[in-house]
């Protein structure tokens, strides 16, 4: 677990980087998140009557996961699999987060899906690019269970219809999944993505747009936020947050039959999921693409208040979109 503790004010003198809600970062390279770093246990939740569990993925990196799915699945029954990628700007947060732990039983009570939650290495301590090796790695772990691999996991084997598998995320998440979507086109993952959900996508670029012209402070906290997790000279170009920059991969290359995008209206980020949208609408991809735009909320409500009415209908929209069949 990376370091949290307390301000102490005598330390002040010794910042080096001050990031807001994310991290400090001190003279002596301690790093103190702010956020995002309070763990829950896995087991049954009574409320929704999901039951999840964490497992480790790769024991050299750390990079492991917590599964979710429904308490009781009749035999021999398999449920569509969703592999969902947490945000926090790649700085904070896990899947044991509660506020993450809370929504994954939300989605998974409505859906009726197997959800595994992926862990990644975060910034600075590991800089950008490695957050997306990290899920790449957890997603071929997934593909390991299907019929052609040796992966060992019981609730993937036994439960897991890998004819329905969705990438799906919120804020750097939502990014980290679209990255993947577009990565495994050239891989023989041994799988069907019948889908891809992006919420309140981390996308940005060097030009403004939408809000971005006048919304002057919001727009110069994320690009610091973003020069700090990814060292590029493409700055916010890097086709890791930009998919539309120049040198980013086409969107024909998307391996999925549909996506839905999920946007809020309050949230500075909303114009560049909307962008996104309207640009794969008239992309050559032939897949059909879907936009929910969430009046009068901000970024990742979902997460922090997932019990709120907005949030209710949002898990709503994400089962139907992931259970009808195109």
């Amino acid at each position: 677990m990376d370091n949290a503790f307390p301000m102490d004010s005598s330390r002040k003198s010794e910042v080096v980087h001050d990031l807001p809600p994310w991290v400090r970062v001190y003279k002596d390279g301690t790093v103190e998140r702010l956020s995002g770093y309070e763990v829950c246990a896995p087991g049954l939740d009574p409320l929704t009557d999901v039951l999840s569990k964490d497992v480790m993925i790769v024991q050299e990196t750390g990079v492991s996961a917590r599964l979710h799915r429904p308490n009781v699945i009749p035999k021999g029954q398999k449920l569509p699999l969703v592999l969902y990628f947490h945000g926090g700007a790649y700085l904070i947060s896990s899947p044991w987060d509660p506020t993450y732990h809370n929504s994954s039983n939300k989605l998974v009570a409505e859906a009726k899906v197997v959800l595994v939650a992926l862990d990644y290495r975060k910034a600075p301590e590991h800089p950008l690019p490695v957050a997306f090796d990290d899920s790449w790695d957890a997603l071929k772990w997934a593909a390991s269970h299907t019929s052609a691999g040796a992966g060992s996991e019981p609730w993937l084997l036994d439960n897991a219809d890998f004819n329905r598998v969705f990438l799906a995320g919120d804020s750097a998440g939502a990014s980290i999944a679209h990255q993947l979507m577009i990565r495994s086109k050239n891989e023989k993952m041994m799988m069907k993505f019948a889908g891809m959900i992006l919420i309140n996508p981390y996308f940005w670029g060097n030009e403004p747009i939408g809000s971005e012209v006048t919304d002057t402070f919001r727009k110069a906290l994320v690009d610091k936020w973003w020069a700090f997790v990814c060292p590029s000279d493409k700055g916010n170009d890097d086709p890791l947050v930009n998919p539309l920059a120049a040198g980013a991969p086409s969107l024909e290359n998307l391996e999925c039959a549909k996506v839905l995008v999920s946007v809020a209206e309050k949230d500075v980020l909303r114009d560049r999921g909307v962008l996104f949208y309207e640009s794969l609408k008239k992309s050559e991809w032939k897949g059909k693409a879907e936009l929910i735009d969430v009046k009068g909320e901000d970024h990742v409500f979902h997460i922090f208040n997932p019990d709120c009415e907005n949030a209710t209908n949002l898990f709503k929209g994400l089962a139907s979109f992931m259970n009808d069949q195109i």
